[in-house]
């Protein structure tokens, strides 16, 4: 599900919308998903917000319904510059993410999964911090693929 084409480093981004779309345009490229991607994850996000406090620092999980998914993936955007993501759960309360694990989930009943194994990686600092640290894709991919992809 992790794909080294879908992970970006250093990016500069000005908000949350631009992290979306850059990484949301990235499933288009490779195709992952179907155009309507793009917007769907950015409308979602509006109403749904995904961004998560963890013990590192704040990350953010934008994803959006899998009628929009031809394939499931999943991208890693890490930011030069940490933006503004609403809690998920507490819209009220703003996180500053640095790090943004992207989902397109074609099983909706995989979804679930794929977050708890998320929601795990959360919980290790060491794991975070080196992945915040990364210089390349490959080292993204070699630390993150056997928790996300097990």
């Amino acid at each position: 599900m992790l794909r080294k084409e879908l992970i970006q480093l250093h990016m500069d981004c000005k908000d949350s919308q631009e992290v979306i779309r850059k990484l949301a345009e990235s499933f288009v490229k490779c195709g992952a998903v179907r155009e309507s991607f793009v917007d769907a994850v950015l409308e979602r996000e509006k109403n749904y917000p995904t961004g998560l406090p963890a013990v590192a620092y704040d990350i953010a999980i934008p994803h959006t319904a899998s009628k929009h998914v031809i394939e499931p993936a999943m991208a890693v955007g890490i930011l030069n510059k940490p933006v503004e993501f609403h809690q998920m759960g507490s819209p009220e309360i703003i996180l500053h993410p640095q790090v943004v694990f992207m989902l397109a989930i074609s099983d909706p009943k995989e979804q679930l999964t794929l977050l708890r194994r998320i929601m795990k990686l959360l919980q290790n600092k060491k794991l975070l911090d080196d992945v915040k640290s990364a210089e390349t894709p490959d080292q993204v991919y070699d630390l993150l693929h056997p928790a996300v992809d097990a």
